[in-house]
């Protein structure tokens, strides 16, 4: 391994992964006209576009139809039946793919200035990265390598051909049993889809609820949906065993089997920081298998530099873009100023039906930071929209510190969530407080109508009471 600092470099900026990060990082550092190489060892778009972001969303569209379809009668429009056909299905999530494909590919970049490589890469020292029998160097390296499925050490899997988020879009055939182990977003986004596309569908997790990071009330929608589905859900439950087409599970009242004709493991990612040098190097790794950085995204190597899925701690692809960005400018001008990477503002979304979305704190994060928060909460049983079109399931609640309005934090639980919590996010970012949300005009009736209404709920909280006697006197004084 060479550790002399070379001379010269080949170039800037060598980029390692071509997802969501890499691709940001390196379509940064040539719009700032940096020599930047990027190395892929698999498929350009990484996997958020091959099989996380993109396919799921395909799928949940086509599940979502089927059941708008069954749901119809509800509205007084009858269908005779709906019949599906899973090849197709599939072949319509193969074709997003390769619509989106030519942003993300090596011909694109190339045009944008980037030397793309398609191979493994492999540090051999602080500046130099091995590919293809090929020792280049760099002034900067950032490692964007991802994360893969979390493969828990569950007797008799590695007998099976069981299925992960990466393989499942592999599928040729519906599975008619479809077992899930973990009640993650993952696993809740892929049981509804199965289960509306008509499979039979278990969950098995093994804490007590789904979604286990947000609040207990928004699980309690979720798994009340999920049932009503007729998805299956096997909650304070371990999987101890596979054997052939039956996993063999754990409770409090004793052991119970699972069969199905496929097993989905969905119970998280770990981070790809084995088989790049990294350790050989001296890299510092998390126990969690994650890149050590700092706050500018930096490791223990100032100049080797990590954004991500491999350096967490959020696994969003906007998250990786955001890091992507800070990755690249502190790469390539951190010698003059560097930007220290915020999370304040950054807002998730799962896309079950309904979506849940998220910004800020919940209820148990700022019970467990011991944050004294407002809790202003409203249903969506008392919007119009929701009423017009029966789809009262759920409610935004939105966390404010005590006697102001600040927003410190908000979860939504509707559809269309995910474009909801802009508005917030917009909000929080630019510090506009409930009474600034107030007087918001946005088109009636519509989802966006959760925020002004949760607005409303606060200020009717915070009006001035001793004011109210003054006014009924004033205006008694008026109609005389």
């Amino acid at each position: 391994m060479t550790t002399k600092r070379p001379s010269k470099f080949d170039a800037n900026l060598i980029v390692i992964g071509a997802g969501s990060a890499g691709l940001i990082s390196a379509y940064i550092a040539a719009t700032v006209k940096a020599k930047v190489i990027l190395i892929e060892s698999d498929e350009m778009g990484g996997d958020c576009l091959n099989s996380g972001c993109i396919p799921s969303k395909a799928l949940i569209a086509a599940a979502n139809a089927a059941h708008i379809t069954r749901d119809s009668q509800k509205y007084g429009v009858h269908c005779d039946s709906v019949r599906i056909n899973f090849r197709e299905v599939m072949a319509h999530v193969k074709t997003a793919i390769s619509t989106i494909a030519p942003n993300d590919s090596m011909e694109r970049y190339r045009k944008l200035g980037v030397q793309c490589i398609a191979g493994h890469a492999r540090l051999t020292g602080p500046w130099t990265v091995s590919v293809n029998d090929q020792n280049l160097t760099a002034r900067s390296i950032i490692i964007a390598t991802g994360a893969g499925p979390a493969i828990p050490p569950l007797a008799g899997l590695d007998g099976i051909n069981y299925l992960t988020s990466d393989t499942i879009w592999n599928l040729a055939e519906l599975p008619k049993r479809l077992c899930i182990l973990g009640g993650g977003p993952i696993g809740c986004e892929l049981a509804q889809a199965f289960s509306r596309l008509g499979s039979e569908v278990h969950i098995v997790e093994m804490q007590e609820r789904l979604m286990i990071n947000e609040d207990p009330d928004v699980s309690d929608v979720i798994e009340h949906r999920f049932l009503n589905e007729g998805i299956t859900l096997h909650l304070s439950s371990r999987a101890e065993s596979v054997v052939n087409n039956r996993v063999t599970c754990s409770k409090n009242d004793g052991p119970f089997d699972v069969e199905f004709d496929q097993l989905l493991v969905a119970t998280g990612r770990k981070p790809r920081t084995s088989g790049f040098g990294l350790e050989e190097l001296g890299v510092c790794i998390n126990p969690n298998q994650s890149l050590a950085v700092n706050g500018f995204l930096q490791t223990n190597f100032k100049h080797i530099l990590a954004c991500g899925d491999v350096a967490g701690p959020y696994q969003f692809t906007h998250a990786a873009s955001h890091q992507a960005w800070h990755a690249s400018v502190n790469a390539l001008f951190g010698m003059f100023k560097k930007f220290k990477v915020n999370y304040t503002y950054l807002p998730w979304t799962t896309y079950t039906h309904p979506e849940v979305a998220h910004i800020g704190l919940n209820e148990i994060e700022a019970t467990k930071k011991k944050i004294e928060y407002e809790l202003t909460k409203f249903p969506l049983n008392d919007l119009d929209r929701a009423i017009a079109e029966q789809r009262t399931q759920g409610f935004i609640k939105i966390l404010t510190r005590p006697g102001s309005d600040k927003i410190i934090g908000t979860t939504i639980v509707s559809p269309s969530a995910g474009e909801i919590i802009g508005l917030v996010t917009l909000a929080m970012k630019n510090k506009i407080g409930l009474n600034g949300l107030l007087s918001l005009i946005v088109p009636y009736p519509g989802w966006n109508e959760t925020i002004k209404r949760s607005a409303g709920v606060w200020k009717q909280k915070h009006a001035p009471q001793w004011l109210m006697p003054w006014l009924k006197r004033f205006h008694s004084m008026m109609r005389n």
